[in-house]
């Protein structure tokens, strides 16, 4: 039964954690401290909606005040009428003339977009009881459609073109689901932080593939190019040449660098190269895939449908890690999953200890969308944190079950 559900008043709470022993570390990232800006929406009743933006710190207070404003254009609004043409609501909220200066689209304001919209979502799944992955994978084209909005995308794909293309994938949705019983696959990030030594990060393959994972990536990235090449070496020797293996630069080669590191990176058999370069610069990416023959995954630092439009026109992707949490929430990730779809490029979404939101959102691409059932990335550092928390067996996402989108925290 679907519950009437009124949002009476939004706010945020600011919620960081520190991670130890080099923990999420990266080639930018020395120490990291996991951050959520969380949106509230209290209700009329019970069921409150939790909205998640990921930050890296100090800066998860701006985040906040953005939110505490953005909120004003929820409260008052009956969760399911607000859904029925979320589309509308989003590009108000998106293009707030107090806030679109400092955007547009991108950066805290975009944050605070996230957890707002994430928020919605959350909310309406617990309004009809039902996990949000059920709820969206249950909704017809049409109301789907209407919780997009479209600006700026129509020369690439319509309302139209959207519904045709959802209508075009029913066909295969019940074979699709047989990945609800079995779950969906996931890949070991955890094994090869930056900061972590080599002896660590042999002992963390060992660990993983323990624990079922056939897949892991490695933090790349480093000042001296013979140590990104001799720990990738160390992670092909141990995991064998039928494991699949990812490396991730985060953004810290220039082109020339980037074209020298990809070509001795190719050698190890990688599935992708992830974020070479620059996040905005799409002609260096576009060089690069010319020139050196590897697949480049990108996407997490990339803030919006706009340039994600741009870099699947350009025809340099190979994986697309669109982040529910870095664009505009679910409503945009939507909309990127829809015209990657179009463009025959998989989704294999950022998580950065978001999979919480991300297990949902990929069952979504795979039954409803087509889009096949690639690697989900396995981050664990917060999972107790959760009331909720993700469940892997065997290497794989078990189906989450609860109402909502796994967001809720505990007290703390």
């Amino acid at each position: 039964m679907i519950k009437l559900v009124k949002i009476i008043k939004g706010f945020a709470s600011d919620k960081r954690f520190e991670l130890k022993g080099g923990a999420g570390s990266d080639a930018v990232h020395s120490t990291p401290i996991y951050a959520y800006s969380v949106c509230h929406l209290q209700t009329d009743g019970k069921l409150e909606g939790i909205g998640l933006a990921f930050t890296l710190g100090h800066g998860n207070q701006l985040v906040c005040q953005a939110i505490d404003y953005l909120v004003t254009h929820i409260e008052g609004k009956e969760i399911n009428e607000l859904m029925a043409n979320f589309g509308a609501c989003y590009k108000k909220m998106a293009d707030d003339p107090n806030f679109r200066w400092l955007g547009p689209h991108k950066g805290v304001i975009h944050l605070a977009l996230a957890a707002v919209v994430n928020a919605c979502y959350d909310l309406w799944a617990k309004a009809h009881g039902v996990p949000l992955w059920k709820l969206l994978i249950d909704l017809s084209p049409e109301a789907l459609i209407n919780t997009l909005d479209f600006s700026y995308f129509e020369e690439v794909l319509t309302k139209q073109e959207a519904i045709k293309l959802l209508e075009a994938q029913r066909s295969g949705e019940e074979l699709r689901k047989r990945v609800l019983a079995e779950g969906y696959p996931g890949y070991d990030t955890s094994i090869g932080w930056f900061n972590y030594s080599d002896s660590q990060v042999a002992e963390n393959i060992k660990s993983a593939m323990g624990q079922g994972f056939t897949a892991m990536k490695l933090k790349v990235g480093s000042k001296d190019s013979n140590v990104d090449l001799r720990r990738a070496e160390l992670v092909r020797k141990i995991a064998g040449d039928n494991a699949t293996i990812m490396f991730d630069a985060n953004q810290q080669w220039n082109l020339p660098e980037a074209i020298f590191m990809c070509e001795e990176l190719k050698k190890l058999n990688p599935l992708w190269i992830e974020e070479p370069t620059h996040p905005d610069d799409v002609a260096a990416h576009v060089t690069l895939a010319q020139k050196v023959d590897v697949k480049l995954a990108l996407g997490e630092h990339v803030p919006n449908k706009i340039i994600f439009k741009n870099f699947l026109q350009s025809g340099c992707v190979s994986f697309n890690q669109v982040d529910a949490v870095r664009v505009g929430g679910v409503s945009e990730f939507i909309l990127i999953s829809l015209l990657s779809r179009k463009f025959n490029v998989p989704v294999v979404p950022h998580v950065g200890d978001m999979g919480q939101i991300h297990q949902h959102l990929v069952l979504f691409n795979h039954i409803t969308l087509g889009h096949p059932a690639l690697l989900l990335e396995h981050i664990p550092h917060l999972k107790d944190y959760f009331k909720y928390p993700v469940r892997i067996k065997n290497s794989k996402y078990q189906v989450p079950q609860e109402p909502g989108m796994s967001a809720d925290l505990k007290e703390y």
